[in-house]
């Protein structure tokens, strides 16, 4: 809380996550999202860049060990949720691009849990259309 009495705004600017091959991982999300590639990312640190600001961080960590989801030996710690127009379509392009699809799908038609290529789970939900 503020002296005001106010919650304090909060605007999230980043998501970052740990990885063995930052720009490996970046590329991935670059050809899946469209996202710009921001021009200091190197082998330490790679990034997307969103219009609205938002920015997707890629970190090297030394001995990184992938989540092993769906169990929890090495929890997932966080994931993405990305809309898209077309499950199927979307499903093809991410598996071509190096992601997996466990077999385990607690979303049922509702929704699509996929694997990038250094192990972190992320869904895929059918974008709402208004009514």
């Amino acid at each position: 809380m503020t002296r005001s009495g106010i919650p304090p705004r909060l605007r999230l600017t980043a998501i970052n996550f740990d990885c063995a091959d930052p720009e490996a991982l970046a590329a991935f999300y670059q050809r899946a999202t469209g996202l710009a590639l921001h021009p200091a990312s190197d082998g330490e640190f790679a990034g997307l860049a969103a219009d609205d600001g938002l920015f997707i961080g890629f970190q090297r960590v030394d001995g990184h060990k992938a989540p092993s989801w769906p169990g929890g030996d090495v929890p997932q710690q966080a994931h993405l949720d990305f809309d898209v127009d077309d499950l199927d379509e979307a499903e093809a392009l991410l598996l071509e691009l190096g992601a997996s699809k466990p077999d385990f799908q607690p979303g049922g038609d509702r929704w699509r849990v996929f694997l990038d290529p250094a192990g972190h789970p992320f869904c895929l939900s059918p974008a709402r259309r208004p009514d």
